[in-house]
């Protein structure tokens, strides 16, 4: 492959700095990363929250609670903001290579380019690797390169090679495959343009290590942070505690409620599943971690509509929208493939491969699920029917009979209807699990999964994961508040003094 734009994930990720100036000759590129920002908006929030609090609390939550924060692109290439930014870019590319062709070539832009290179190269290096910044300052000297341009003599592919040689040494491992194709361009421009990307990438990847690296002491000043700032609120505001006083009671109102009276509901394996808004309810006392959980697990179902949102929370309460939506579109998932199953028997979905084409299939459609669900759901079970027809055919075996397919299609297009038992058992269990996490955590969760979720256990620990970083965060913040506010709500004290330095 020797076209840098045959390169997946190079030429949109990194910006260049004014590259609209192209026109008028203008070179310097640009190498600052973005940074994450967090998509709620201040009409998330109560007013008595105020908005500067908030803000500045965002990144100390979101760089504490996630395991996974990392910098990213903040315009995605399909945004309209992504086509200006591609279409300047190319503009200043095509004006270095006019600059390259020029007789006698003009060096101007590269010159600036390699002077940004070494600067970045120079960025990736640790403290102790001096050897190796003494060459990269000899081999890229801007006052030697610029005067071997002024006598036409700066050989712009030789360069190219020690950089390519360099950043070598100096990429993780995800970049190897990048590097590696560059060293087939022989364009100038496009090795240029390459180099420059790659390099972008490079330097993502050291702040995002370097984040991660940071993570324990940036959880730690997080939790302090957030804690006093909403102490500052609270002690001007006393009644700040309302909705989360409120919340807690429920839970726990939730966790001692007699069990509704009726037939269990049985899934395939005969087995009742409870209710999520029913816990099962245990003979041991009530304990913070139970109380918890069980709220925890109510803001998944939380009306949007309902403003008395716990005050705690405000600050997750996107986040938490979010893991609500990924929940449901898991439901629909689980659902499909529960139901496709039933039709296909274990011989289509003993393949991985037939799975992971259903999945997506399934998951391609179920985005459109929230807003028109009839018709979703009408367009899959076509697709469905038909995939697994393709398969049962190309593997030798007996298709679907008409009766069967117009069953299936049924039933999948029945998923989309309000309380369905199918979706209802497989949302129930689906709560059940989040639960465990909370418990005892995402791995010991999975190895003993309910069934109908085996076929999601990927998604299942996604989805898990992200929930107990959001509350174990939440409960290290306001883990104080909340035990006062238990304290009034469970009994006997010693049941609570147990669990009291475990938040």
């Amino acid at each position: 492959m020797d076209s840098i734009s045959n390169m997946p994930d190079v030429e949109e990720k990194v910006p260049l700095q004014n590259p609209g100036d192209a026109e008028s000759g203008a070179c310097e590129p640009e190498t600052s990363v973005p940074t994450q920002g967090d998509k709620s908006g201040p009409e998330d929030h109560p007013p008595r929250l105020t908005d500067t609090v908030i803000d500045v609390s965002k990144l100390s939550s979101e760089t504490g609670m996630g395991h996974d924060f990392h910098v990213e692109e903040v315009f995605p290439p399909s945004s309209l903001e992504g086509k200006v930014k591609e279409t300047m870019h190319n503009a200043f590319w095509d004006h270095l290579k006019e600059q390259l062709s020029a007789t006698p070539p003009d060096f101007s832009c590269a010159l600036e380019l390699l002077k940004e290179i070494k600067e970045i190269l120079l960025s990736l290096l640790l403290p102790r690797q001096n050897r190796l910044r003494s060459e990269i300052e000899d081999a890229l000297d801007v006052d030697l390169l610029k005067q071997e341009a002024e006598h036409g003599a700066l050989n712009v592919p030789h360069l190219s090679k020690y950089i390519l040689n360099t950043m070598t040494l100096l990429c993780a491992p995800v970049r190897d495959e990048a590097v590696q194709k560059l060293e087939s361009v022989t364009d100038p421009v496009r090795l240029l343009r390459g180099i420059f990307q790659v390099l972008g990438l490079m330097k993502m990847d050291m702040v995002n290590y370097t984040i991660q690296s940071l993570q324990p002491h940036l959880q730690e000043h997080s939790v302090q942070y957030e804690r006093a700032k909403f102490q500052e609120l609270l002690d001007k505001q006393p009644g700040l505690l309302d909705h989360t006083t409120k919340w807690l009671t429920r839970a726990a109102a939730d966790l001692t409620a007699p069990p509704l009276t009726g037939p269990d509901t049985p899934d395939s394996s005969g087995v009742a599943s409870p209710s999520p808004s029913e816990p099962v309810n245990s003979p041991e006392p009530l304990s913070p971690t139970m109380v918890l959980s069980q709220g925890f697990l109510n803001l998944l179902l939380w009306d949007p509509e309902n403003e008395e949102f716990p005050e705690t929370l405000q600050m997750d309460r996107a986040r938490l929208q979010e893991l609500e939506s990924q929940l449901h579109r898991l439901t629909v998932l689980a659902s499909v493939l529960l139901v496709a199953s039933s039709f296909s028997g274990n011989v289509l979905f003993g393949s991985p491969q037939f799975v992971d084409k259903l999945k997506r299939v399934t998951k391609a459609l179920t985005e459109e699920f929230d807003s028109r669900p009839e018709e979703a759901m009408l367009t899959l079970s076509e697709q469905v029917s038909q995939e697994i027809h393709q398969s049962l055919k190309s593997m030798g075996l007996a298709p679907l009979s008409s009766d069967n397919t117009a069953s299936l299609k049924g039933q999948l297009q029945n998923i989309a209807a309000k309380e369905n038992c199918v979706c209802s058992v497989i949302d129930q269990r689906i709560h059940l699990f989040l639960k465990c996490c909370l418990v005892l955590g995402v791995q010991r969760s999975l190895l003993d999964l309910p069934g109908g979720l085996t076929l999601i256990e990927a998604e299942l620990a996604e989805l898990g994961q992200k929930f107990v970083n959001l509350t174990r965060h939440n409960q290290q913040v306001f883990g104080p508040y909340y035990m006062e506010i238990l304290k009034t709500l469970i009994s006997p004290a010693q049941a609570l003094e147990t669990e009291v330095e475990s938040l």
